[in-house]
C-alpha cells in the first residue's frame, strides 16, 4: 500500500476520574504536575505505551503489526533477527519498519547494537498532555490483609498484622494533546492509511484494553482531526489548534464531569485546503 499524501494536525482529549493517569517515578509515583501552575501532566511516552499495547492486542503482534518496544523483548536481539539478511543500513531499516508498527509510526532508534539499522524519525508525534484545570492530588491510605513473609511471626499473630501503604489520585481531570502527523515522513518509513486509521482506532479505545485499579476511569473524550490537502500542509499547525476552545463552565466550582466542560471548534474560520473531522 501507499504512504499517506495528506498532512494531518490533531487535537485529542480525555479525561482521568479518581486514578492516576501517568505516575511519576521521581515522586513516589504521584500524578504528574506542572509545579508553577498545578496542571496535570501525562507524557506522551505514556500516551505512546497505551496505542502499543492496543495494537498488540487487536492485531496479535504479527508482521507488519508487531511492536518493537514491549516488555520483555531485548532491542538489540530484535534488530539481528529482523536485519539479519540485509546487507546495508538502509535495507536493514526498511525490515524494521515493514515488521514493525511502532517503528514505522513513532520512529525508533535502531543503531544500538551490532547490526546497525539506522535510525527512524516517526511520522507520527505527540505533545504532553496538559489537564485544562489545575489538578488536586488525593493522597489515600490504603492496607492490606496479609503479611508477605510470615518469618518472625507467630502463628497467632501472623494473620493480624497489616501491610499500609499510599494511593495517589487525581479526583477529575481532562487533558489535552496535540499531535502531528506528516506525510513527508510516512513516506520514508511506509505509514499507510490503513496505519493511520488503526491509530485513531487506537486513541477511540486504547483505554478500554488498558483498565488498572491504580488508572481508575479514563475515557477518550474527543478526536478533532485537521486534514490538509497537500503533503506538507495548508496552515500552520498552531493557527489551527487555536480554532478549538476548551472552557470550563463554572471556573468557581471544582471540575468533576467532561459534562463541566465545553468544547467549541471554530469551523467558519478554517483555512483553505484544511477540513476538520470530529472523530470523537
Amino acid at each position: 500500500m501507499e504512504p499517506i499524501n495528506n498532512r494531518y494536525d490533531f487535537v485529542y482529549l480525555f479525561d482521568v476520574e479518581d486514578g492516576n493517569p501517568n505516575g511519576d517515578p521521581d515522586a513516589g509515583n504521584m500524578p504528574r504536575v506542572d509545579a508553577e501552575t498545578g496542571d496535570g501532566l501525562v507524557t506522551d511516552v505514556c500516551l505512546k505505551r497505551k496505542v502499543r499495547n492496543y495494537v498488540q492486542t487487536v492485531k496479535g503482534a504479527q508482521p507488519p503489526y508487531d511492536i518493537f518496544i514491549k516488555e520483555g523483548s531485548v532491542l538489540n536481539d530484535t534488530i539481528a533477527d529482523t536485519a539479519k539478511d540485509t546487507k546495508s543500513k538502509d535495507d536493514a531499516r526498511q525490515s524494521m519498519c515493514n515488521r514493525f508498527y511502532d517503528v514505522r509510526t513513532f520512529g525508533a532508534v535502531m543503531s544500538t547494537g551490532k547490526k546497525n539499522a539506522g535510525q527512524v524519525r516517526g511520522p507520527v508525534q505527540l505533545t504532553f498532555a496538559r489537564s485544562v484545570s489545575p489538578i488536586t492530588t488525593s493522597e489515600h491510605a490504603i492496607t492490606r490483609m496479609a503479611v508477605t513473609d510470615a518469618k518472625g511471626s507467630s502463628a497467632d499473630d501472623a494473620g493480624t498484622r497489616q501491610t499500609m501503604g499510599r494511593k495517589y489520585t487525581v479526583p477529575y481531570g481532562l487533558y489535552l494533546t496535540h499531535g502531528f502527523v506528516s506525510a513527508n515522513l510516512a513516506r520514508q518509513t511506509g505509514f499507510t492509511d490503513e496505519d493511520l486509521q488503526l491509530f485513531w482506532d487506537a486513541l477511540k479505545n486504547m483505554f478500554d484494553v488498558d483498565h488498572s485499579a491504580a488508572r481508575g476511569m479514563m475515557c477518550p473524550r474527543r478526536l478533532i482531526v485537521f486534514r490538509h490537502d497537500s503533503e506538507l500542509g495548508n496552515a500552520p499547525s498552531y493557527k489551527l489548534f487555536d480554532l478549538v476552545h476548551v472552557a470550563q463552565k463554572d471556573p468557581s466550582r471544582p471540575p468533576r464531569s467532561f459534562s463541566d466542560y465545553e468544547v467549541t471548534v471554530d469551523k467558519d474560520s478554517l483555512p483553505v485546503g484544511v477540513e476538520v473531522q470530529e472523530l470523537i
